[in-house]
């Protein structure tokens, strides 16, 4: 099942609550754009690539049920329903990504039908191919592990976090239909333990071997040997860092010091071209994220809070970065990747 996709029988987005999750599976339905903005800053939806596609239907949502009799009307409406989803998370920049890319699609259009037929079609065309560059990507990192690996993981960077298969998680898949032997140590990756809530629940439900730490338990166990490779995913890359869930950096740390492998998994709409790290703005969430653990309060209400959602990974610490189109080493010159993939 899809984490994300459209319903033509309701005209509507419908996704996985990923906020009920492990617990529950509910599908939430989005018949409006004010209910997709929420549901993307709520984290109902949420990893990269699936903001990317949440974007591109967004925009499509829009122009569906958008009441312009003409087309300068409704790319109006259009416009102003991507700046809503613009604004919900700034950090990633998959969900501008795909915003841009429906948005553009449809103006070639010169009648209302036209138009929505392009953004529609251009949004849905965005999810098949989602899975489809997470297949590839699975591929070429699969060359990277060896059967009997550990993998360690933050976050979550499978088929919750895109619109299938997943990126990070899509690798360890796809070394297992080689049928290569691999397990996974997850961080519960604080204060909303993506990790432990989804991560494992993915990992579980596929049967592949996962046993969850601690995020503070990352040196204890590369210290001790247990793990082989590092595998995370991206929110954004820059010429100079890879922006991740927080505490990405300190991994790459860790993992530095005691000489593994440390890689990223993302597609190339992940890339930043024009941006280095001090030019992104780190989201920051409420705080209280960390004062409560679901209703239960775990603070004192008044105390001070800084609860930054990302971190910023130097290129310095990155092993490699997987894509759809291969695996890139460092040096990593971005005017050559640019050259190479942007536009394909």
């Amino acid at each position: 099942m899809r984490s994300i996709d459209w319903n033509d029988e309701s005209n509507s987005i419908v996704l996985i609550d990923q906020t009920k999750l492990p617990k529950d599976r509910v599908m939430l339905e989005c018949r409006g754009v004010d209910a997709l903005a929420e549901a993307i800053r709520s984290l109902r939806v949420r990893g990269a690539p699936a903001l990317g596609v949440a974007g591109g239907l967004g925009v499509a949502l829009a122009a569906q049920i958008s009441k312009a009799r003409g087309p300068r009307d409704l790319i109006q409406d259009m416009e102003g329903a991507a700046q809503i989803l613009r604004n919900t998370r700034p950090t990633a920049i998959n969900l501008s990504w795909g915003i841009d890319r429906v948005l553009s699609k449809a103006k070639v259009g010169r009648s209302v039908a036209r138009i929505r037929e392009l953004a529609l079609g251009e949004a849905k065309k965005m999810a098949d191919e989602d899975v489809q560059k997470c297949k590839q990507i699975g591929e070429h990192g699969a060359s990277l592990l060896e059967d009997g690996d550990v993998v360690l993981t933050h976050c979550n960077a499978g088929r919750m976090g895109c619109v299938d298969w997943g990126t990070a998680l899509g690798i360890v898949r796809s070394a297992i239909e080689e049928g290569k032997r691999i397990k996974v140590i997850a961080c519960e990756t604080r204060p909303l333990n993506q990790g432990s809530r989804i991560t494992t629940w993915e990992l579980l439900q596929d049967d592949i071997p996962v046993t969850l730490i601690t995020d503070s338990t990352i040196g204890h166990v590369m210290n001790s040997g247990m793990v082989d490779k590092v595998i995370v995913g991206a929110d954004r890359i820059v010429e100079d860092a890879v922006f991740n869930k927080i505490g990405t950096y300190t991994l790459s740390i860790v993992a530095k010091k005691h000489g593994i492998p440390f890689y990223v998994a993302a597609p190339l709409a992940s890339f930043d071209f024009d941006r280095r790290a001090s030019d992104i703005e780190i989201e920051e969430r409420s705080p209280s994220e960390l004062k409560y653990f679901g209703d239960e309060q775990i603070a004192p209400l008044e105390v001070k809070v800084y609860n930054p959602a990302f971190d910023a990974t130097p290129m310095e610490n990155i092993s490699a970065i997987i894509t759809e189109h291969g695996i890139l080493y460092p040096p990593f010159s971005f005017e050559e990747i640019k050259q190479r993939y942007q536009g394909r």
